[in-house]
């Protein structure tokens, strides 16, 4: 599942190994408060020291500074962490190329560690540009180049593109368990194959959709881009956050899905309720609304003809959860599943309860993650479940969860890219085998 080189497969003793992570981790305060791609690096620079380097210089990002010297996104609270988390010194530069950091390069003790500045202080990062990535590796005297930043590797830049076409480069141990893990999930899978995708943007998702329509045994679509598809059914979703220039595409998908249910045994799950309010921060009052009535042509037919506003989301709501009647529904097709691919919260998991009430419109996602998770770690028939970094990774680190899914990506692009089929090329570019 993984036909390039690793550190395993190349002499580091004794030379100078420059390790490309992704430290791109939350910072508030200079404090970081989510350590979890931080540990996922550990592995590759603790072998790489057991082979005796004479150095291992560690570059990454971290936000978008868009190429300012900008010390908000400094790595030096990722320096601290990593001093903590290896339990020996690790030294730090303030930039990535220049006198200061071919001397710091060029100062350090036999199998010292040396992080670089943000290399996205420098424009040229993003731009790709050789005479940045040369610049780099000269200064930092690197003879072996190790690519381990997963959530990186999706976008064609100077560390993960040009630098590695300048010496002998690698993969190491979290890229090769992404790639291998994302791409053996995708090909040999165990069935019934569920994959429950939200997030924000259908836009950004439409190929990831595409490929799970022809792929898995049942596609769920849930959070925001779940109001795309309401549309594209003639439900109205009041000022929920939907993409209109996509729209045609929505219902072509859609149609696509409706008719794969019906030649092959295949579903297609949307939203039947939801969760509205007229406010994000959860200080007004919640409501359900029930789309299923909504969607009956005969509102007489219906038991207990409901009120206009039972069915309806009024003109100043936002779909902000799925409904109690949807969580019920997907948490129970994820029950009876052997793989869950999971991408997208399936509500606004981020605003928090007031006077420590439960997060408003996080109920929906907990109850599906219960089902993923199976309540207990030692459930024994719960499903295969893979996470696809970003805005979920965050989610199940905030929810002390990350031990209980089998595997939770460090990358939300990369995985999103690596999951739709697509090429990464910060990964083409390594050494083959």
């Amino acid at each position: 599942m993984f036909n390039k080189k690793t550190v395993r497969d190349i002499d580091l003793a004794g030379k100078h190994v420059l390790l490309r992570a992704d430290y791109n981790v939350p910072v508030e305060n200079g404090q970081i408060n989510d350590d979890f791609r931080i540990k996922q690096s550990l592995p590759t620079i603790e072998y790489i020291l057991g082979q005796k380097p004479s150095a291992l210089i560690i570059i990454s990002h971290l936000g978008r500074p868009e190429g300012q010297n900008n010390q908000e996104y400094s790595l030096q609270p990722v320096v601290k962490k990593l001093n903590e988390l290896l339990g020996q010194e690790v030294q730090f530069v303030s930039d990535c190329v220049g006198e200061s950091a071919k001397k710091a390069a060029d100062g350090l003790p036999a199998g010292g560690i040396l992080v670089l500045e943000n290399v996205r202080f420098h424009p040229e990062e993003e731009k790709n540009d050789k005479a940045f990535a040369k610049k780099i590796a000269e200064d930092s005297g690197a003879q072996v180049f190790v690519q381990d930043g997963f959530g990186v590797v999706h976008r064609a830049h100077a560390t993960t593109d040009a630098l590695a076409r300048l010496m002998p480069s690698v993969a190491g141990f979290l890229l090769e368990k992404e790639v291998s893990t994302i791409n053996r999930v995708m090909k040999e899978s165990a069935r019934p194959l569920v994959a429950v995708i939200g997030g924000a943007k259908i836009s950004d998702k439409i190929d990831l959709l595409n490929r799970f329509i022809d792929m898995a045994d049942c596609v769920v679509v849930v959070g925001a881009m779940a109001n795309n598809f309401l549309l594209a059914e003639d439900v109205p979703v009041g000022i929920s956050l939907v993409e209109p220039e996509v729209i045609d595409t929505t219902r072509e998908i859609l149609r696509r899905a409706r008719r794969l249910e019906v030649e092959r045994n295949f579903n297609f799950i949307m939203p039947v309720d939801s969760v509205v309010s007229t406010s994000l921060d959860g200080r007004a009052p919640t409501r359900i609304v029930d789309f299923a009535a909504h969607m009956i042509a005969d509102v007489e037919a219906y038991p207990k003809k409901p009120s206009v506003s039972a069915y309806t989301i009024g003109k100043n709501e936002s779909v902000l959860d799925i409904g109690p009647v949807s969580a019920g529904r997907i948490a129970g097709i994820v029950g009876m599943s052997q793989t869950v691919i999971w991408n997208g919260t399936c509500g606004v998991t981020e605003v928090k309860g007031l006077a420590g009430a439960h997060d408003p419109f996080s109920h929906g996602t907990r109850l599906v993650v219960d089902a993923m998770i199976g309540n207990s770690r030692r459930h024994k028939n719960k499903p295969f479940t893979l996470v696809g970094g970003g805005d979920t990774a965050a989610y199940v680190a905030s929810q002390n969860l990350l031990n209980d899914f089998d595997h939770v990506s460090t990358g939300g692009g990369a995985s999103l890219e690596l999951l739709a089929g697509k090429p990464l090329p910060g990964v083409d570019v390594l050494q083959d085998k």
